[in-house]
């Protein structure tokens, strides 16, 4: 088996989509560190520096970036079909 994924998801409390990936990233029984921007102004503007991106949610596996709830390139980067 591969290694296990470092993926880091950032979030804030009133995002849909970010409920949406954290539910995705249960579902595929994928560790996760959820980062939340709205009490962590330092993570915020590390996400930005990343990525470029100053709405969430941002996931980050291995270090490669997803915006958005984009779950087929979630799946390619995690190993999973479907």
């Amino acid at each position: 088996m591969s290694t296990i994924p470092k993926v880091i998801v950032f979030t804030s409390p009133t995002c849909s989509w970010c409920r949406a990936v954290k539910n995705h990233l249960h579902k595929l029984n994928v560790r996760f560190r959820e980062v939340d921007i709205s009490r962590d102004p330092a993570a915020a503007r590390d996400m930005v520096r990343r990525t470029g991106q100053q709405g969430v949610p941002v996931t980050l596996v291995n270090n490669h970036p997803v915006v958005g709830f984009d779950q087929a390139k979630l799946n390619r980067l995690l190993g999973v079909r479907g």
